[in-house]
């Protein structure tokens, strides 16, 4: 299938440490499903204040989640850092300089225009109770920004099916946590046609899990990866 990522073994069994229902989580693991990377996930909930703990502070001083183990005592934070890690040799991480500083220019587009938006409407709208009233203030802009970012990203996907190589690449995944919930936080996607066929062809990539985990393909599937 077009743009399915090459199947990256790992001989190390991350630890992550991460929340079901966090974007920055969800991209991470869905990076490792796609790679067939085996990984021990560690459920951290923040709204508890778990990630606020000294155990976990000693591992990530920012307190946050994800956060991935990557060897005996040594951590890496930053979703997006991550997510260059776990692929580097894959087709999941562009080659060629020029395709992956497209990758990298996209990353940097969901940290700064989208993330801080929709990932925050998301956060204090779905996760967070009584949250609506708690971020009134903030509302407007959070609206405002968010549409402008996917905006942009209509703009680039009408001429494009992903966003960096001409395939599914981790600009793609990092891009795609925060947009497929979108809906659930008062953003209207129906203005959007070419974000909701790419999220489309983003689920349809062999390997695909949702948010809550469940696979959307069949056990044979995996074997269709690409291989690099």
């Amino acid at each position: 299938m077009p743009g399915a990522p090459a199947i990256r073994r790992s001989s190390v069994m991350y630890k992550l440490y991460s929340m079901q229902r966090s974007g920055n989580s969800y991209k991470v693991r869905l990076a490792l499903t796609f790679l067939d990377v085996p990984y021990h996930a560690i459920e951290i909930d923040i709204l508890r204040g778990e990630s606020r703990t000294p155990d976990f502070l000693a591992k990530n001083p920012s307190g946050q989640v994800p956060l991935l183990e990557v060897a005996e005592g040594r951590y890496l934070a930053e979703s997006n850092a991550i997510l260059w890690y776990v692929s580097i040799g894959t087709a999941l991480a562009p080659n060629s300089p020029i395709e992956r500083a497209e990758a990298l220019q996209w990353m940097f587009f969901e940290q700064h225009a989208l993330e801080p938006n929709i990932g925050a409407a998301y956060f204090w709208l779905s996760l967070v109770k009584g949250g609506r009233e708690l971020q009134t203030h903030a509302l407007e802009d959070w609206m405002e920004r968010g549409y402008a970012a996917l905006q942009v990203m209509e703009n680039h996907l009408r001429t494009n099916d992903f966003f960096a190589a001409g395939q599914l690449t981790i600009a793609d995944i990092a891009l795609y946590a925060y947009t497929h919930v979108a809906d659930q936080c008062d953003f209207d996607l129906t203005t959007f046609p070419s974000i909701r066929a790419w999220l489309r062809r983003v689920e349809q990539q062999p390997g695909f899990v949702t948010m809550d985990g469940s696979a959307t393909f069949s056990d044979d599937a995996a074997v269709r990866i690409a291989r690099a």
